[in-house]
């Protein structure tokens, strides 16, 4: 199983104290050194999302990680005219779409590919044309994977954010039962199937009766950790639950 590890937190800090300076020389962390780090503990791409209202991530971050990191760049991204420009410009390893709203804190629930089929299909191709591939970032639900696989998709990236805010326990077996069924299905279309939003070393054992699962990609538990015992070994610590994955 792959890692992808999410670094817009590692903005997140830096714009706290930096947003009007951020070409300072003492401007800090690094997102380009978080990444590199992450990298050497054993990430196997790197995800960053360039949002349109720029709260973290900045174009300058996202150039500077796709000319600088030595493994996959994972460009999330919001369906808009502006951003989209700017992924084919980049031609990034892979991108995720995902929704976007201003008023949230952080991405809350998956894309609505049923309701932008035509949308999405146009930058879906164009994306495939340039040679990256393409994931949507979606609920556990049926008619959204059945929605992916019409547009031919080359992966889905499953919202985990409902399984992980549930306490251990019965409301939380619901919840990775819908994964798990969604995953089914996404494999059985051909579709590689990820996952991702709320996952920590804590809740990954109960993820695992979801077959199928190729990537995870994790990010805010990883900067929240690297608090404590520092990026690298939160990487490391996350690497060890994972290979405990038995699909």
């Amino acid at each position: 199983m792959h890692l992808g590890v999410n670094i817009d937190h590692v903005a997140t800090l830096r714009e706290a104290r930096y947003r009007t300076m951020r070409d300072s020389h003492n401007a800090e962390p690094s997102v380009l050194a978080a990444a590199r780090t992450a990298e050497l503990a054993g990430a196997d791409s790197i995800t960053a999302h360039l949002r349109a209202d720029r709260r973290h991530m900045q174009d300058a971050d996202i150039d500077a990680l796709k000319n600088g990191i030595s493994t996959k760049l994972n460009f999330e991204m919001g369906n808009t005219p502006e951003i989209v420009s700017i992924a084919l410009r980049m031609v990034p390893d892979f991108a995720c779409l995902v929704p976007e709203n201003r008023e949230e804190v952080t991405t809350e629930g998956g894309l609505d590919v049923v309701g932008q089929l035509e949308a999405l299909r146009r930058t879906v191709g164009q994306l495939q044309a340039i040679g990256t591939k393409v994931s949507l970032f979606i609920d556990p639900e049926p008619e959204q994977i059945e929605a992916a696989a019409t547009l031919r998709v080359n992966m889905i990236e499953l919202h985990t954010g409902t399984f992980a805010n549930v306490a251990p326990g019965a409301l939380r077996d619901v919840e990775a039962k819908k994964l798990a069924d969604a995953a089914v299905l996404a494999h059985e279309a051909g579709i590689q199937v990820n996952a991702g939003h709320g996952l920590t070393t804590e809740n990954l054992p109960d993820l695992w009766v979801v077959p199928h699962l190729a990537e995870l990609n994790i990010g805010h538990h990883l900067v929240a950790r690297s608090v404590f015992v520092g990026l690298a070994e939160a990487v490391k610590e996350i690497r060890e639950v994972m290979d405990t994955y038995p699909q």
